[in-house]
């Protein structure tokens, strides 16, 4: 059976109710996210086997995270457990012309604190048969990016499948080195690349011709030379995958994808979502999705493509880090059923 290990931080995430400002907000409501954590709840929803694996603080806000997690059916059996606190980041969702906000507080989080050799790879990695990261886990500290490293090679000698989502974000690398100095070692030994409109441009100076992402209209064509030169640049990677998000509004974007095999470009239905209610964890949902579809139809890149496109559309309609929709609810809106009408 497919067994699936994603490695990254969790974060106590602090969001003011509603579309409060943070100068507004008397309370905040509280919940856990993060990249590769979202990506573990949602394939864990979809029944695929998979543990997660980070560092958390020995207390009681760190054993709730793990507690979580356990609820949503992700194995926490491997969690190094240490450091000084719980990375946080605070949410301010914006509504029509005014974007959302991210503030982060996760200097010296537990993760950020590791070292390579905390986690024995070649124990985690027994079971599985794909390990995925993203590219803000190498951001946190040079420690966790050298640990990340470890993991990657540890997964390439064994012959698992490798991930990852590009997820730059320029607030993050703060420790002395770019994104552009770190990063190609370790995508370089990934075999799926995922990013969107702008992470190919921001880490590798790649970008697509002729597309905008304002007004709502994404040109998916024009992406094929970016996933062209990302292959090029990275021969070890056999799918490349972009997400193609149009903002028209903080309430309406078009969303879509496409997947380029090396040979042949697929691209996602475009759905237009009107009223979002919280479209943090999309691009996680996304690829929790695209990793479901993979390896659920290995020999149908359009239908695990069309897959993850419906999934991190309807994590568009859920407050929270967390994509909580069922197979059959994807599989609805992938046949078309867009109604919303009362299930009973």
């Amino acid at each position: 059976m497919d067994h699936v290990v994603t490695f990254g931080e969790i974060m106590l995430r602090l969001s003011t109710p509603g579309f409060e400002r943070f100068v507004q907000a008397s309370r905040l409501d509280v919940s856990f996210g993060g990249g590769e954590a979202n990506v573990a709840v949602s394939l864990a929803n979809y029944g695929i086997p998979v543990e997660f694996i980070t560092r958390l603080p020995d207390n009681d806000i760190g054993h709730a995270a793990a507690m979580t997690l356990r609820k949503y059916g992700v194995g926490t059996g491997n969690i190094a457990w240490g450091g000084e606190r719980l990375g946080i980041y605070f949410l301010e969702t914006g509504a029509v012309n005014r974007a959302s906000k991210v503030i982060y507080d996760r200097a010296h989080s537990s993760i950020s604190t590791m070292e390579p050799g905390m986690i024995n790879w070649e124990k985690v990695l027994e079971p599985a048969t794909w390990f995925h990261w993203t590219g803000i886990t190498p951001a946190l500290s040079e420690s966790t990016a050298r640990l990340c490293l470890e993991a990657i090679q540890a997964a390439n000698r064994k012959g698992i499948t490798v991930s990852t989502d590009l997820n730059y974000r320029k607030n993050l690398w703060k420790y002395g080195k770019k994104a552009s100095e770190i990063m190609p070692e370790l995508v370089a030994g990934c075999d799926i690349i995922l990013g969107n409109e702008e992470d190919a441009e921001k880490v590798f100076g790649i970008k697509p011709e002729g597309a905008g992402v304002s007004g709502g209209q994404v040109e998916a064509a024009a992406y094929e030379s970016v996933c062209r030169q990302l292959m090029k640049q990275f021969p070890r990677a056999k799918k490349v995958i972009i997400t193609l998000r149009g903002s028209i509004n903080a309430n309406h974007n078009t969303w879509s994808g496409v997947l380029y095999d090396g040979r042949k470009l697929y691209q996602g239905p475009q759905y237009d979502i009107t009223h979002i209610v919280d479209r943090v964890g999309g691009g996680d949902s996304f690829m929790g999705g695209l990793i479901y579809g993979l390896l659920t139809y290995p020999m149908d890149d359009q239908k695990a493509l069309n897959f993850a496109v419906a999934a991190s559309c309807l994590k568009h309609t859920i407050p929270g880090d967390f994509n909580l929709v069922t197979i059959d609810e994807v599989e609805k809106l992938m046949h078309g059923d867009a109604s919303g009408r009362v299930s009973r």
